[in-house]
């Protein structure tokens, strides 16, 4: 019997061909190719099982589904998922629990290094032809030394520490309960408020998830409670950023950057203020997306399929629902 497998997100032929390569016997791969809720309404319909990276995956859209027995996120993040539909529906959820951990990490240390030592902005003057060396729009400033704000300490989160703790910085981090003093002297790490992360960081970077206590976790009073130097890190989704007080804050200099992989509205307008900043590192929500990472995760994501298919239990830590 052949079983469906569809990818809500649009995706590219080949792409979807590198997929179909890694898909077990009995196994069909179908995709999006609009974005559309009406659309992954459709295509969902007689699907066995659904795999989403960032689309959203209403109510609706589970409720469309007359077959399905897995929803898999591809990634971590569940904030696009109604899981509480999905719950009521009897499908159940996974995701691919710290896959995307090493990828994440190194795009924050990226993100960090663009963002202190203007990268972003002289590479942009430059492909415009503008030698712009001598009249950077902010001073540059080091990484080494400085005092890292973590809000968000599960494997990404310490995946930074421990590559900023190489720049020999001081690492700060948040989570909602504080890891014994053991555990924190091995990672080199001490538990910090997020008031105080706001008052002492030089670089606050955001790794949490988004649920209701993390909304708006940074707005216009936590900005203005920042260093003046300060750089603010968001790779974790865009609701915890309130993006029009941190457009106001870069546009007064409350802070002293921002660098940003996620959004509000995904895919973000092309004519928000926030991509005009010359004080503001941009990228299109692709922290997570490395190739080395690709058959691992995709590979990981059809034996949790092909496990509960036989009734199974899939593989630890990757089922939530």
């Amino acid at each position: 019997m052949t079983e469906t497998v569809v990818i809500l997100d649009m995706m590219n032929p080949a792409r979807a061909d590198k997929l179909r390569a890694l898909l077990p016997e009995g196994m069909v791969l179908t995709h999006g190719t609009e974005r559309s809720e009406e659309h992954r309404c459709a295509i969902i319909a007689e699907a066995d099982y659904a795999i989403t990276g960032q689309v959203e995956v209403t109510g609706t859209v589970l409720r469309a589904a007359r077959r399905l027995k897995l929803l898999h996120k591809w990634g971590v993040g569940l904030d696009n998922i109604d899981l509480e539909t999905a719950k009521a529906c009897g499908i159940a959820v996974a995701r691919t629990t710290g896959s995307n951990a090493m990828a994440v990490a190194e795009h924050t240390m990226g993100l960090m290094l663009a963002a202190l030592r203007n990268i972003g902005y002289g590479h942009a003057e430059l492909r415009e032809g503008r030698w712009a060396g001598g009249s950077m729009p902010q001073e540059a400033r080091l990484l080494s030394g400085k005092t890292v704000g973590i809000v968000g300490f599960g494997a990404i989160g310490r995946s930074v520490a421990r590559m900023v703790a190489s720049f020999g910085c001081t690492v700060l981090y948040n989570k909602p309960h504080p890891l014994p003093p053991a555990e924190e002297r091995a990672l080199g790490v001490a538990y910090a408020t997020v008031p105080e992360m706001l008052e002492k960081a030089d670089v606050l970077s955001l790794h949490c998830p988004l649920v209701p206590e993390t909304e708006n976790l940074i707005d216009a009073k936590a900005l203005a409670a920042m260093k003046p130097s300060a750089v603010l890190v968001n790779v974790a989704r865009g609701g915890v950023v309130d993006e029009a007080a941190l457009v106001e804050a870069l546009r007064n200099r409350t802070i002293h950057a921002a660098a940003v992989d996620v959004y509000e509205v995904e895919p973000v307008p092309a004519d928000h203020p926030l991509l005009k900043l010359p004080n503001a590192v941009v990228t299109p929500h692709l922290a997570a997306g490395a190739a080395d990472n690709f058959v691992p995760t995709v590979t990981r994501m059809f034996d949790n399929m092909r496990r509960f298919g036989r009734g199974e239990p899939i593989r630890d830590g990757d089922r939530v629902v």
